[in-house]
């Protein structure tokens, strides 16, 4: 079954190159970023895990732990880290999920239920394990986003998306488009314009549908 935004998130245990986890005891109560990978030591993956560990930082001011899962073993995600930490200068600090029988691949809808990894497999076996999940406090699904094997993730678009969805959690508020941090944002229609200015003060109404506030500090 497709795995939709607000649904929750599938539990489980796996191995990692930092020990066995249960996933929704791991999470806890913050947020959570998981992202996949279809296979170790191969070029556009290493850039990418090297991102996220260069932004160590951001995902703790955010509240945010961060988990990497790929189709292979944990010794090849220990050795692979080494490359990963001496591409990008920066110690490479989350876990990465062993998913050698695609549990977590398939939980998460990134491959269908019959696949399996043949003799000699490549990464192309398991191309569509490329997503990236933000999950919530409420361990429900936030947001997804899923990239082809040739196209390198933006994790500024991540942290922005990450951003905008702390922001507008569980409050009457939205974001627009190409939206930044500081920017104005969107009063949702469930406030009438009096409701929305007694929560929020000052509005904007540049349509009746459209009305627009300072984002709160």
């Amino acid at each position: 079954m497709a795995l939709r935004i607000n649904d929750l998130v599938p539990d489980f245990t796996a191995d990692t190159d930092q020990g066995p986890i249960s996933f929704h005891d791991w999470i806890g109560s913050g947020w959570a970023i998981l992202f996949s990978h279809p296979k170790d030591f191969t070029p556009v993956c290493t850039t990418e895990f090297g991102a996220v560990a260069q932004l160590a930082s951001e995902w703790a001011k955010r509240g945010t732990q961060v988990i990497g899962v790929s189709v292979d073993g944990v010794a090849a995600h220990k050795q692979w880290k080494g490359d990963i930490e001496g591409f990008c200068g920066a110690t490479a600090g989350f876990p990465i999920i062993a998913d050698e029988g695609l549990v977590v691949s398939k939980a998460f809808d990134m491959l269908p239920a019959e696949a399996y990894l043949p003799d000699g497999r490549t990464a192309a076996d398991t191309a569509t394990v490329r997503s990236v999940f933000i999950i919530g406090p409420d361990k429900k699904l936030k947001l997804s986003m899923t990239y082809p094997m040739s196209v390198g993730r933006n994790f500024a678009e991540v942290l922005r998306a990450l951003d905008a969805l702390q922001l507008t959690y569980n409050v009457p508020l939205a974001t627009p488009a190409n939206w930044a941090v500081g920017q104005d944002v969107i009063v949702a229609l469930a406030l009438n314009d009096e409701q929305a200015r007694e929560k929020y003060g000052s509005i904007d109404i540049k349509l009746p549908y459209l009305r627009t506030t300072p984002a709160p500090k």
